[in-house]
């Protein structure tokens, strides 16, 4: 039985968090393109694609990440993840992504490394 997929959009300062939770798949991946492209639209320096809440995701749901990072990048923006669940986070380990993408543990720790000054 396939859980329910969800995807929401929040906006703070120059961050907008898109947080999904379910199964990223064929049949749910178009509900968080029209979220990213949604949360393109806003005024945000950041985008952070938050897959704590993420159980499983397959290719498709890779693809559109691979995309999100592109599309990101055309619009002067960046991208960031939270690290996903088990399943998840080993499937960018092995296709490569999670070197194309900056992943941090939380919504917060991605804040704290932004204010952070730069080193000497």
């Amino acid at each position: 039985m396939q859980s329910e997929f969800r995807a929401e959009t929040d906006t703070t300062d120059r961050l907008t968090t898109v947080t999904v939770t379910g199964e990223l798949d064929l049949v749910s991946a178009p509900v968080l393109e029209r979220e990213l492209e949604r949360a393109y639209g806003l005024d945000a320096d950041v985008i952070l694609l938050d897959l704590r809440g993420l159980g499983f995701m397959d290719s498709t749901g890779l693809h559109l990440l691979v995309k999100a990072q592109q599309r990101a990048e055309e619009a002067g923006r960046r991208l960031a993840l939270t690290r996903g669940g088990e399943q998840v986070q080993r499937l960018l380990d092995l296709t490569g992504v999670a070197d194309l993408v900056r992943i941090v543990e939380s919504p917060e720790a991605l804040l704290e490394a932004d204010r952070a000054p730069d080193g000497p």
